[in-house]
């Protein structure tokens, strides 16, 4: 924005009776707010104008908090869940249950698996990574759905040692 172009917005709140006038072009803001004079004209106030900054980058946008929240345990899982082991994702990559489209998925809820059982894929850069169970006992849970994307640390699999 311009020099003359502010000082037009100056003097279009200066003669108003407008409080504030915030304009944006261009990823700047631009804020002139103007203090009423407590006269029955209104005019003649001071008018500050301040620059407000752009929006933080660094900040994480609200869906992506909110779907972390939708991979939660049911209720009934919940209240028992201290003995389950997690099977997490090693790598950000997308989650495969079956080696292919049209095979069998590795596991299901239910079924008992076996320490280095083979219970998923997660594809990074083009390469197939299989990922092992480290305990043996039964699968309580799937958390991810099949060709989704999973984070570096993700819970993909809730698994009960004891049964």
């Amino acid at each position: 924005m311009n020099t003359n172009y502010i000082h037009r917005l100056i003097r279009l709140v200066e003669e108003s009776e407008i409080e504030s006038l915030e304009v944006s072009s261009w990823g700047r803001k631009v804020k002139i707010t103007q203090k009423l004079a407590a006269s029955s004209n209104g005019h003649n106030g001071s008018t500050v104008v301040l620059p407000t900054p752009p929006p933080a980058a660094a900040a994480p946008p609200r869906e992506v908090a909110e779907s972390q929240k939708a991979v939660e345990p049911p209720a009934q899982v919940a209240d028992n869940k201290s003995n389950l082991v997690e099977i997490k994702s090693p790598m950000v990559g997308t989650f495969y249950r079956a080696p292919s489209p049209d095979a069998d998925p590795y596991v299901s809820v239910n079924e008992r698996i076996t320490e280095g059982q083979v219970v998923c894929i997660v594809e990074a850069m083009k390469l197939m990574n299989e990922i092992e169970s480290e305990v043996s006992g039964r699968v309580v849970e799937l958390l991810v759905e099949n060709a989704k994307p999973v984070e570096f640390g993700q819970v993909l699999f809730r698994i009960d040692p004891k049964a």
